[in-house]
């Protein structure tokens, strides 16, 4: 092969050292074979079978031709990496990186001074604003600084970057919107925040459950309970659920306009949708039942049979008829006992029961989230094994009571487990245990007795192992719903995984069916479901029972609140 050595530059002189002086094959020393690779990552080449075994890195390179040209391409180094990273540092060098990062201390620390100086100078400067830059703007506007709401002129100029986000036509999002609603409301016009939400829906943007929240909390603390239902209303238009802060802020102002049909009503929405009440609605609870129209409204007389029949149409611990009984309220924070009964009145709370039809909607919606967060091919032959050995009294979840106070995964105690339920369990069959696949193949499951154990519920069809790469989260919960039996697990399941399930029906499905092991004095014992329902209840004689939250604790009440007439129908 020919070389032109007079027209090769000085970095293709690199290359031709690698190549050796035959003509027929080009060798590569194999300490350049690297630096070749480096410089020619294109070029086509081929392991020759007769290359001498002292040298078995040597390769041949088939080629008619090669010229001085290709030899000097090649050598070129690789641009397109450098060109990514000049692009980087262009875009983070940019004003409008800049201006975003400073924001964004602006945000962190609350200083709305220094971001609004900082906009004015990008408008001088002509940076071109994207709707982040204004969301940030936006939120700074209208957000409160210790406690304390920023001034009017930061109002004013929230409102004139609302409108100048207009002019430049920036498309604004939900937050864009929301912002605005906040500064609103901030300058005590509750009309106007609402305005936005309309236009926001108009826009086809959907509102969020924050959107609405400058308009509905502004009419409530300004006493505009009429305005205030607007949004109750357009809220469930567009299918967003109030939680309990705007529940008790509409309880509230229906209490202190005296519309006790509206404060009925949102007793039982608190009851379908929050169960338990924070202490600072349980003041507002209070506060309705201690006032001088309470004590005005009610039936002296009602329909025994017809609110037997709501109660029975409802579930159990309400009938939906109205206020019944006369007389002023009488109020207490008391406890309950282990059986149910309050220990102020001695009435008995009702075990409120689930819909069988909710309970298969559920597992149905359950098995279609997990089919999409786990390997659709594993659930569903989950769901055939189900089939054919279920359904089962109990699901025990391995892992979590094997771990319980203990550091390493202890199958003595998941034994004692099993068998304690197996003894309370109608057709005396063991629960399935659900492990995870690594739990069984190494560590504690190596252990004669343990192997003989997990055989022993191998061969019973009561074990099951998760694949692996799975989370058993979705496993045990959906053979225990679909089963409609038992779940013991510490498992709390508050984590983003069970947030995904709502916060409607699956909070009263765990009150019925999570078996807890909780310490006591001679060790772990099983805790079983309470044989009442933690939830706002309604009595046919018309006395309420409002359990309350004052901790962590999200589980078990801290107090309950008994209501009672004092003169009550006998």
């Amino acid at each position: 092969m020919l070389f032109r050595m007079t027209t090769l530059s000085a970095k293709a002189s690199p290359l031709l050292s690698l190549f050796s002086k035959n003509s027929t094959s080009l060798c590569f020393r194999p300490r350049s074979f690297n630096y070749l690779l480096h410089y020619c990552p294109l070029m086509p080449i081929s392991f020759n079978a007769k290359t001498q075994p002292k040298y078995p890195f040597l390769m041949a390179i088939k080629r008619s031709h090669f010229s001085t040209t290709t030899a000097e391409a090649l050598v070129q180094e690789p641009t397109d990496s450098g060109t990514r990273r000049s692009r980087k540092k262009a875009l983070r060098e940019s004003p409008e990186m800049i201006l975003r990062a400073k924001l964004e201390q602006c945000s962190k620390s609350g200083d709305v001074a220094e971001a609004l100086r900082l906009y004015d100078e990008a408008i001088i400067n002509n940076v071109q604003l994207n709707v982040y830059h204004y969301n940030v703007l936006l939120y700074l506007c209208s957000t409160k600084s210790d406690g304390i709401r920023t001034d009017v002129l930061s109002l004013e100029r929230g409102f004139e970057i609302f409108e100048r986000m207009g002019i430049d036509k920036v498309v604004p999002n939900e937050a864009t919107f929301t912002n605005a609603s906040r500064l609103a409301a901030a300058k005590n016009d509750p009309e106007r925040a609402f305005g936005l939400v309309k236009k926001m829906k108009a826009g086809g943007i959907a509102p969020k459950l924050r959107s609405y929240g400058p308009a509905l909390f502004g009419f409530c603390e300004k006493g505009m309970a009429y305005e205030a239902y607007k949004v109750d209303s357009h809220m469930m238009d567009n299918m967003v659920l109030a939680e309990e802060s705007e529940l008790s802020a509409l309880l509230k102002v229906s209490s202190e306009t005296e519309r006790e049909e509206k404060v009925y009503e949102m007793l039982h929405r608190l009851r379908a949708a929050v169960r338990q009440v924070s202490e600072e609605t349980a003041v507002v609870v209070e506060d309705w039942f201690r006032s001088k129209k309470a004590a005005e409204i009610g039936l002296e007389k009602w329909d025994s049979e017809r609110v037997k029949k709501g109660i029975v149409e409802g579930g159990g611990g309400w009938h939906g008829q109205g206020w019944l009984g006369t007389g002023n309220w009488r109020l207490v924070r008391t406890s309950i006992t282990n059986t149910g009964v309050c220990q102020s009145c001695g009435q008995k709370l009702d075990c409120i029961d689930i819909d069988p039809r909710e309970t298969n909607n559920f597992a149905k919606c359950l098995a279609d989230l997990a089919c999409q967060k786990e390997a659709r091919k594993d659930f569903l032959q989950f769901q055939e094994w189900l089939q054919r050995h279920g359904p089962f009294d109990a699901v025990v979840d391995g892992a979590n009571l094997g771990l319980a106070n203990q550091q390493v995964l202890n199958f003595f105690q998941i034994n004692r487990v099993v068998k304690e339920i197996r003894q309370i369990s109608p057709s005396k069959k063991l629960p399935l245990v659900i492990l995870h696949q690594s739990r069984m193949t190494g560590g504690p499951a190596q252990h004669p007795n343990n192997k003989k154990l997990l055989e022993s519920w191998k061969r019973a069809g009561a074990l099951y192992a998760t694949p692996l790469g799975s989370n058993d989260d979705w496993y045990w919960l959906y053979a225990a719903v679909s089963s409609k039996c038992l779940l013991v697990t510490n498992d709390e399941m508050r984590d983003h995984l069970f947030e995904l399930l709502g916060n409607s029906f699956f909070p009263r499905w765990k009150e019925k069916h999570q078996v807890r092991l909780k310490p006591s004095i001679n060790g772990l014992n099983l805790h079983m479901p309470p044989p009442y329902s933690i939830v706002i209840q309604e009595s046919e004689q018309g006395s309420w029972h409002v359990p309350t939250v004052t901790g962590d604790d999200l589980e078990i009440p801290r107090q309950w609140l008994c209501v009672t007439r004092s003169r009550e129908r006998n």
